[in-house]
């Protein structure tokens, strides 16, 4: 088996079986004080060039709920150099002041160095209007990332042609009426090897058949808020079928994803639920219960949340459901649910059982303790490498109008970092200190290696300011890691759908290359794993999204090995 190996500083994707990188891990100052972790974070964004501010309606006050969800973020390499570049979804305001520069969303380039280059302009994607979610896909299969973004208003296709993007929706026959569009994720219903495209619609909102706070209908704890979602329409999924000739065809009613209980969808991501080798989708609901369609590998969805208990909380009731995250987060080798929540509300972990159902294990695992924020963004990674995945959550309250409340959690709010101590969590927010506990008006927020490290950077997209870009920096007591690059051939290139099995020793690892995620955002398709102390890997075992199945042998550790279709070994059975 051919490897090569390079510089991730200088990386560039090989089409060879394995591609290798090493780098070496910088080391934080030590820490002061009792409980050091193995991991920090700084937060570097101005200093990196993401500066511009997301605009999203009224900064004190809101007229709708449109003000208030807030947009999503994408990591996307849009020059395929393997280092990650970030758009950044931007808003608009409902009554913008005459001569106002008009809000757009941004794409900044990696410059691989540590800043950003704000590329937006020249990559063709200056856009405006209310912004929500991105995701990202290689929809036509020509190796270029595509990009979707939904809007309150059209949603809109951009196919990557190298240099600039250009806005295909009409040529796509993706042109709808207007909808709240909300999160989305490509990918691959058929195994057909071409990304389909799976997207939540919010509410049926119109703005002058909504009532507004001056109607006094509409209080959060005695003040005027926002009407909404509950007395509002609430939208409807919808799946569109890539035909391979670049275009969609709507294929919602068909395959089964309006036929749900299931409305005010929010966050998506995809997952196989089952291990069938079919992918599935899981979408967060607001004030309704949670939606997991399940492949019937026939082109039809069916909604199994209910029975398979993961539509609803503990005590049966359903939750104000923002951002999913799906990983092994008990390490038994299945895809566990982890949901954030509204205020007053804890968020949700179901633990898959590997026999089609959930079991909630939110206080049992030390989640139920925090109840006062309310979270958005969120993703599973293993942050001090120990071979358990960590929780990071994006917090922020919904209503500004929460500063007339004494007591109740700011409209800004602080993280919330959970430390997995062998499948329990433990909250390590204060022990992390700033710039966790500075409070930020959270929404979206994408997870991924941005300097290529070795570790997981987060980048968060915030109301009426710039991002933040938090750089994880790992001491010496970390473990060892582990990042795969899957590339498809036979199955679509960004090999969503495709599960991986690592084991180094007597342990396991699981996880999948997956479409969506988070809060409105596309995370790195790059699979990061801790792997404790262990010096090696002894296989890595890959079902590609097509069903074919492959193995790699004794490869090193602190390395990033790019995996291409066709070229691992056959299973030994």
């Amino acid at each position: 088996m051919p490897t090569h190996s390079v510089s991730l500083r200088r990386l560039t994707v090989a089409a060879a079986c394995v591609s290798v990188a090493v780098v070496a891990a910088r080391e934080p100052a030590p820490p002061t004080g009792e409980g050091a972790l193995a991991f920090a974070f700084s937060e570097v964004a101005a200093e990196a060039g993401l500066v511009h501010d997301t605009v999203f309606g009224g900064v004190d006050r809101n007229r709708f709920l449109l003000e208030t969800t807030g947009p999503g973020i994408a990591l996307i390499d849009v020059d395929a150099d393997g280092w990650l570049d970030i758009f950044v979804v931007n808003g608009t305001l409902l009554d913008p002041p005459t001569g106002a520069h008009t809000p757009t969303a941004h794409l900044y380039r990696n410059r691989r160095d540590g800043r950003f280059e704000d590329v937006t302009d020249a990559m063709g994607l200056r856009q405006t209007g209310w912004g929500q979610a991105a995701c990202v896909g290689d929809y036509d299969r020509d190796g270029r990332d595509d990009l979707y973004v939904t809007y309150w208003g059209q949603n809109r296709l951009f196919r990557n042609t190298g240099g600039r993007f250009e806005d295909v929706t009409e040529a796509a026959g993706l042109v709808t009426a207007r909808r709240w569009g909300a999160g989305c994720a490509f990918l691959d219903i058929d195994r057909d090897g071409h990304l389909d495209l799976f997207a939540a619609n919010y509410i049926d909102f119109d703005p002058g058949r909504t009532p507004t706070p001056d109607s006094g209908l509409c209080r959060y704890k005695g003040i005027p808020v926002a009407c909404g979602p509950p007395g509002l329409t609430g939208g409807k999924y919808v799946l569109y079928r890539n035909t391979g000739r670049g275009t969609f065809d709507d294929i919602s009613v068909k395959s089964g994803v309006t036929r749900t209980s299931s409305t005010y969808g929010m966050g998506v991501s995809t997952l196989d639920f089952n291990d069938d080798g079919w992918v599935d989708v899981y979408v967060a609901s607001d004030s309704s219960p949670s939606a997991l369609f399940v492949n019937n590998r026939d082109g039809t969805f069916s909604d199994a949340a209910v029975l398979a208990g993961c539509a609803y909380s503990k005590d049966g009731k359903p939750q104000a459901g923002m951002g999913v995250v799906v990983a092994d987060l008990d390490r038994s080798g299945t895809m566990d649910l982890f949901k954030t929540n509204f205020a007053g509300d804890t968020s949700t972990l179901y633990l898959n059982d590997g026999k089609g159902f959930c079991d909630d294990r939110t206080f049992p695992a030390g989640i139920g303790i925090n109840t006062r924020y309310l979270g958005w963004g969120v993703g599973a990674a293993d942050f001090d490498r120990d071979g358990w995945a960590d929780l990071f959550l994006v917090n922020g309250h919904v209503y500004p109008e929460v500063t007339q409340l004494p007591g109740e959690a700011a409209y800004a709010q602080r993280k919330v970092v959970y430390r997995n101590v062998a499948g329990r969590f433990e909250d390590v927010t204060d022990r992390l200190g700033p710039p966790m506990t500075v409070a930020r008006p959270g929404r979206g927020a994408a997870f991924g290696d941005l300097d290529n490290d070795g570790d997981v950077d987060v980048v968060v997209n915030n109301m009426h300011t710039r991002p933040d870009l938090y750089r994880l920096e790992t001491r010496a007591s970390a473990g060892t890691w582990l990042l795969l690059h899957l590339r498809g051939v036979a199955s679509n290139p960004d090999a969503i759908g495709a599960r991986v099995t690592v084991r180094a020793g007597g342990d396991r690892w699981v996880d999948e290359v997956r479409g969506g995620g988070s809060y409105y955002a596309q995370n790195d398709f790059r699979l990061h794993l801790g792997l404790g102390g262990h010096a090696r890997v002894d296989r890595i075992d890959v079902r590609w999204p097509n069903g074919m199945e492959e193995q790699w042998h004794d490869l090193p550790v602190n390395q990033l090995h790019t995996l291409r279709e066709g070229s691992g070994a056959a299973p030994r059975r």
